[in-house]
Order: C-alpha cells, then sequence, then structure tokens
C-alpha cells in the first residue's frame, strides 16, 4: 500500500488532529501533555518542516523538525496512531525526517523521548541513534532519554 507525506503548516487541521492524539497518548503514559514550549513558526520553512504521513486507510501520523544548536535540528511531535504501529510506518517517517533534515543542512539530528516510552525508545536505537545528554525542557527529567544521530 502506497503512503503520501504532506508538507504541511503545524496549525493544519490534520496535524492538529494527529497531535491532539498524542496528547491523549502522552497523558495516558506521563499524565499530562509535553510541556515543551512550542511554536507553530519553529517548523515553518527555512530552518524546519511539518509532516503528515497518509494513505489509503487514512491518516497514519505526523512529525515535525525545528532548528535546535547550531548544526542541529530537534525532532518533536513524532507520533504514529495507535492503530497504525507495528506497521513500519515510524521507521519510514523517521528515516523522511533523516532526509529532510539533511536538506535543510543540518549536521545533526536530536530528540527526546520518554522511559514510558520503550517503543519509541527501541526504534531510536535500531535506526542508530545514541544516547546524549539531556536537554531542552525535560534535561533534568529522570523520565527523559535522549538520542542524536550524526547526518553526515
Amino acid at each position: 500500500m502506497s503512503w503520501t507525506v504532506r508538507t504541511v503548516a503545524y496549525t493544519d487541521p490534520d496535524a492538529q488532529t494527529l497531535i491532539r492524539e498524542l496528547d491523549e497518548d502522552m497523558t495516558t503514559r506521563y499524565g499530562g501533555v509535553d510541556a515543551t514550549p512550542v511554536a507553530p513558526d519553529e517548523f515553518a520553512s527555512p530552518a524546519g518542516t511539518f509532516v503528515v504521513a497518509a494513505d489509503d486507510r487514512g491518516l497514519i501520523g505526523c512529525a515535525g523538525l525545528r532548528a535546535a544548536t547550531a548544526g542541529d535540528v530537534e525532532l518533536k511531535r513524532m507520533y504514529v496512531r495507535a492503530s497504525r504501529r507495528r506497521e513500519g510506518h515510524a521507521a519510514r517517517l523517521l528515516g523522511v525526517l533523516e532526509e529532510r533534515s539533511r536538506a535543510l543542512g543540518f549536521a545533526r539530528l536530536i530528540l527526546e523521548t520518554g522511559t514510558a516510552q520503550p517503543e519509541a525508545m527501541a526504534l531510536y536505537e535500531r535506526c542508530g541513534y545514541d544516547a546524549i545528554p539531556g536537554f531542552g525542557f525535560y534535561k533534568d527529567e529522570p523520565l527523559s532519554r535522549c538520542y542524536a544521530k550524526r547526518l553526515t
């Protein structure tokens, strides 16, 4: 089955539908939504992007990139619908974001996830991401895990 990945504004209705589902998932796992400050324009060109993946069965997931420190881009709001998990979509979506990161000129992709998302941690490790010291909003949170992958 073919799928498409569309670049959309962070405020796009499909993106917001998936982000609401992500927030519900985070509330179930952690007791609240991701409190990291996010501004929609951070995911806009030229230093960022936001994408939505879909196929004939509907929306699959979403993810965004925003500039972080010099040479680094941060992956945020990566989400695959529960009904679409274990079909390889997360790895495919991650690959798309890695390519977009390279195209934007970034040397390294960084991200933060948490211990209540063992499937996400396993995905990142399987895809060549290395653990790094904490950064950002949750840098001192014991449940937080940060990863990075060199893109060049």
